[in-house]
């Protein structure tokens, strides 16, 4: 080999060695950069002069060092499950975040309950019971019962703004998704054109895509892999969200026509939903993941009312129990719809009579039911109203003419059966097809005719004597401890008005106490995976110190060989020279 050569080989390693501390002092430099992967210089024996072959072995010189790699050091199955335990944390995360949302539109955690309006209301149909007469008792009764429906509307009225609201967050987070993959496909045209030549790694470019994909991996769950060129591929939710040369987008769209709800869909595929929320999402099946699905999960996608409970117990936990909002909405209408229905139903009693050709119609009973204390003893006023259906319609019915004692009157042919038209008030009755005809949150009031005229509350005898009507009375005092509903279908313990709110405020708050579990659970397995990630892939400042030294000492010797050769060479020529 000659100087020359040896020269060269010098100079390779100088090269190594700088190139070796650039990389330390660039990982340095980047010891508090979020999301850098520390970068590894991978040095290489360089090509050989081979020069004959012996029996033995083959004759060859090396020319060198060289730089094979720059590197990243990461673990990229560490990668993948660090993103889909982030995206099951934001799952559960912006789930609970709904539950404290809710809980704090019922006061429970500022002291000022619902409950109290409900206690109010008791309190003020006990003072009745006992003091019918007195104008001041009824006006409370009055001003309570208002109370409690207008606090109510309230609360139901946020949880609808509430659920409104969250199509801001949806918004958010699909415009995100969309730029997250625009950066992607960006990185992508940039990793793969300066790496083309075989020679550069785009490390700091890699890092950034790489942050990228853990920012996705909390919004929506994804998968992806890395071609040969550089170029990752990412599909969400088991659709294509970046390729090899385009982006797929993301928009939202309204739930359906008469809904303001809003639910993210591919606008690139016939606006097909981004999601299947018919199928609960789980963790055996790896579907509870993201944050974006977590709030259409919590969110729903109707408002509910107390009909919903009245379903099966598998449609209930298909279409309401998986919904924070919604079941809520649900069980709340429950208890007020039955409060309500209970103070009328007492009020203003009802009977079915059979009509002369054979039909059914509810009407109010008369016979039983109890009076006003005005001039005209009115009856049939109930406290609560629906705002566009009447709880009466009178109209002539024609029935049966019955003797004394029940039995069937005849005509003189003793064959046909008497009839008499007669009056009677018609109970408009509820249909769950019909919203109008509910007694549920929105479209409930005051009796206006009450609200004018305290003495319309019927709870005088009928009789015209002026006493109470002690039945009546008893009844608005025990019904309020008498049992009514269940919790949800999924329970058989039905229960009175107060215990049934304390139960619905108490799986509320259960369910928010599992939901933070969880996300504090999944909080913590996340951390734990990007703590081993930090492990591989963080900056050490003392590890690279070190290497900063080693490098620096082959530096060192690589120039200490140069000028060796440097004297040699020196001393040949002069030599020669002379």
């Amino acid at each position: 080999m000659s100087l020359m050569s040896s020269l060269y080989i010098g100079v390779s390693g100088l090269r190594a060695g700088q190139n070796s501390l650039n990389t330390t002092a660039h990982n340095l430099t980047n010891v508090g950069t979020t999301g850098y992967v520390r970068q590894q210089v991978v040095q290489a024996d360089s090509s050989y002069n081979k020069w004959g072959v012996t029996h033995l072995s083959t004759l060859q010189s090396g020319l060198g060092v060289d730089i094979a790699a720059v590197r990243q050091v990461r673990d990229m199955f560490l990668d993948k499950a660090y993103r889909q335990e982030v995206g099951r944390q934001g799952f559960y995360e912006v789930q609970y975040e709904a539950v404290q949302e809710v809980e704090g539109m019922f006061g429970e955690l500022e002291g000022v309950t619902f409950q109290n309006s409900m206690s109010d209301l008791w309190t003020s149909l006990q003072e009745l019971s006992k003091t019918p007469s007195l104008i001041e008792t009824r006006s409370t009764v009055v001003q309570n019962a208002e109370s409690f429906l207008e606090r109510a509307d309230a609360i139901q009225n946020q949880l609808k703004k509430y659920q409104v609201n969250l199509n801001t967050q949806i918004k958010d987070k699909v415009d995100r998704i969309n730029k997250i993959a625009k950066g992607i496909y960006d990185l992508n045209n940039k990793i793969s054109r300066y790496e083309s030549n075989g020679l550069e790694h785009a490390n700091d470019l890699r890092d950034e895509r790489n942050n990228l994909l853990d920012e996705l991996g909390k919004i929506i769950s994804i998968t992806y892999k890395e071609d040969a060129n550089g170029v990752v591929t990412v599909n969400a939710e088991g659709a294509p969200l970046v390729t090899e040369s385009n982006t797929y987008q993301m928009g939202t769209a309204k739930v359906s026509d008469t809904s303001d709800l809003l639910k993210p869909i591919w606008t690139g595929f016939d606006n097909a939903d981004v999601f299947n929320l018919e199928n609960n999402a789980t963790a055996n099946n790896d579907t509870d993941v993201g944050s974006l699905k977590g709030l259409l999960v919590c969110r729903g996608n109707d408002t509910a009312n107390y009909t919903d409970m009245l379903k099966s117990q598998d449609e209930y936990n298909g279409t309401i129990n998986t919904s924070v909002i919604m079941t809520v909405q649900a069980q709340f209408d429950q208890l007020i719809h039955g409060v309500v229905t209970a103070i009328n139903d007492i009020l203003c009693p009802n009977k079915e009579i059979t009509l002369a050709d054979g039909s059914k119609m509810t009407v109010l009973d008369e016979a039983n039911a109890p009076a006003g204390m005005d001039s005209n003893n009115t009856m049939g006023e109930a406290l609560f109203e629906r705002k566009s259906m009447e709880r009466y319609t009178t109209v002539n019915v024609t029935v049966n003419e019955l003797d004394a004692d029940g039995n069937q009157v005849y005509e003189p042919d003793g064959v046909t059966p008497k009839t008499k038209t007669i009056a009677v008030k018609k109970y408009n009755e509820e249909d769950p097809d019909n919203i109008y005809s509910l007694y549920t949150l929105g479209e409930l009031e005051i009796n206006k005719d009450i609200k004018s005229n305290y003495s319309l509350i019927p709870i005088s005898s009928n009789a015209k004597t002026g006493d109470v009507d002690q039945k009546v009375a008893e009844a608005l005092v025990s019904k309020w401890k008498e049992a009514f509903a269940t919790i949800s279908p999924n329970t058989l313990t039905k229960n009175n008005f107060s215990d049934y709110y304390t139960a619905f405020i108490g799986e509320l708050a259960t369910r928010g106490e599992e939901l933070n579990s969880i996300s504090t659970n999944q909080a913590t397995l996340a951390n734990k995976i990007d703590d081993q990630r930090q492990q591989v892939a963080g900056v050490s400042s003392d590890e690279e110190l070190t290497n900063l030294i080693k490098f620096q000492h082959a530096y060192n010797a690589s120039s200490r060989y140069i000028n060796v050769i440097d004297e040699m060479l020196e001393h040949i020529i002069n030599t020669l020279g002379r």
